[in-house]
């Protein structure tokens, strides 16, 4: 991230579409047109992995670190690429424009995507699916596999499955291969079809201009075919389930801390395998994305743990991760490593010494600058080292706007007041947050689609420790004004971002 630039975080899922769910299709060509129009350089997503309704449709718990979501394939494209009449595509329901209905969003897609399959099945020609099959085998058999037993054992945790099966017997595995033929076969096309349009929207992408930040969290679900694939990875007991499981301490935001419930690594197990699963998943990750922001990226070097049957993160404790080892391995792999850094929270002398080391670019919120001091916060402009990306918010913050109109506290305000110099009215605020981003020395600044809009804090996409109603907020194309485009354009030219 060394280039002087600006970018959107906006993920595919808010996307304006028809069909009651951002895609892959032609509102995802238009958005990166809009960016180019904008004199932006780079389009910040959240992880691209299928969601569940049981985990509140949170890209952060899924049941893949690999696959892709089928809910973001586009219909349109289905019907441009001949797996659905016209009919079929041209007539959705009536789904609300500005958040997304999840259960009625999959009920309607999973009735497009069979008659994708149906149509797929009377084709001679097979070839590009075949091959997609082949060269996706590693991850792409487990997991399509693991859907198939999930939905046969009506939703069952696979560590609650026949023994045999948990443990991954080559008999009963090959036993469930013939068993559930129909069902495998089904995800692998649909995962066919994701990805034969994600790279489609990737390519558009270069050749505009556009770079892609991707986003994965350090954790996986425990109910994933990853953690049913590799077991021996995290610390699991005899039955398979979560001797521990991730979190983060007690502090200023959470009295009793935060349990996220993932299990976590068996890091010594790792490093005698040279890191292997790691390294293939950050491979596989930068085949999909330019650049990669890593969640809680100082679980790298300690984690919080807690007992597994304990209720909240006081009883945890920290324990020490692979740290630069990890990375000495990964460098010695990559010949480059496009990471960006998740450093907010406690984040120690170690971690910034582990990130200086490894030329990772941190993340700076402006929001947070104006809680404390500003004089002496990191996140304040003045104190923003250029090797940073900037940020207005992130997808775990409040709008600018909300965070003005309902968290900011009135020695909050004058802080922001006295910085600015002038007091300014909440339908502005938005503006001068961004002005402030663009005006910094950080390389590169990412500003949420909501803060561009200025809208306020029912637009927020995700609220930590919520578990309804996150990741629901969609965008309008009518709220993207002419007057709105032209201000972002010259933002940009203005302080050397285009």
């Amino acid at each position: 991230m060394k280039r002087r630039g600006s970018g959107i975080l906006i993920h595919i899922t808010s996307l304006p579409s028809i069909y009651g769910i951002g895609d892959l299709g032609p509102d995802a060509y238009a958005f990166v047109e809009f960016l180019v129009k904008t004199r932006q350089c780079c389009w910040q997503i959240l992880p691209l992995n299928p969601t569940e309704t049981i985990h509140g449709n949170s890209p952060y718990s899924s049941i893949s670190a690999f696959a892709g979501n089928p809910l973001m394939i586009s219909p349109v494209l289905l019907f441009q690429q001949g797996f659905l009449e016209a009919k079929d595509a041209a007539s959705p329901p009536r789904f609300p424009n500005d958040r997304v209905d999840f259960p009625a969003v999959i009920s309607h897609k999973e009735t497009l995507f069979h008659m994708a399959l149906n149509r797929f099945k009377k084709r001679k020609d097979k070839s590009d699916y075949e091959r997609f099959c082949l060269e996706n085998s590693e991850w792409l058999d487990d997991f399509s596999l693991f859907v198939a037993m999930k939905a046969h054992f009506q939703g069952q945790s696979w560590d609650r499955w026949p023994k045999d099966l948990r443990d991954r017997q080559p008999e009963a595995m090959k036993e469930m291969r013939k068993l559930l033929h129909e069902r495998i076969d089904r995800e692998k096309f649909f995962q066919f079809l994701f990805f034969k349009q994600w790279y489609a929207l990737k390519r558009f992408c270069h050749q505009h201009g556009i770079q892609i930040i991707g986003d994965i969290p350090i954790y996986v679900a425990h109910g994933s075919a990853d953690v049913w694939t590799n077991p021996e990875l995290f610390k699991l007991n005899h039955r398979k389930r979560p001797r521990v499981v991730s979190g983060s301490p007690p502090d200023a935001f959470f009295e009793a801390g935060q349990v996220w419930g993932t299990p976590v690594y068996q890091w010594d197990v790792l490093k005698k395998t040279g890191y292997e699963w790691w390294c293939k998943r950050l491979e596989y990750s930068l085949r999909l994305h330019d650049v990669i922001r890593i969640d809680h990226f100082r679980g790298f070097v300690a984690y919080w743990e807690v007992p597994a049957d304990k209720k909240t993160a006081g009883k945890g404790q920290w324990v020490d991760g692979p740290a630069a080892d990890f990375f000495n391995v990964l460098s010695k792999k990559f010949s480059c490593l496009p990471i960006i850094a998740e450093d907010l929270g406690m984040i120690t002398a170690e971690i910034r010494e582990l990130m200086t080391r490894f030329s990772f670019p941190g993340m700076r919120p402006l929001i947070a600058a104006f809680s404390e001091n500003p004089a002496t916060h990191s996140s304040a402009p003045h104190n923003i080292e250029r090797h940073t990306v900037v940020f207005t918010g992130t997808h775990d913050f409040n709008t600018v706007r909300g965070w003005f109109e309902n968290d900011a506290t009135p020695e909050n305000k004058e802080r922001l007041f006295r910085y600015l110099g002038r007091m300014v009215p909440a339908h502005d605020i938005h503006w001068e947050f961004i002005r402030l981003a663009m005006m910094s020395v950080g390389n590169m600044v990412i500003i949420p689609m909501q803060d561009v809009l200025g809208l306020d804090g029912t637009a927020r996409m995700n609220s930590p420790g919520t578990a309804y109603g996150n990741w629901e907020w969609r965008l309008s194309w009518e709220k993207l004004t002419p007057s709105i485009t032209e201000k972002l354009k010259d933002m940009a030219e203005l302080y050397g971002r285009d």
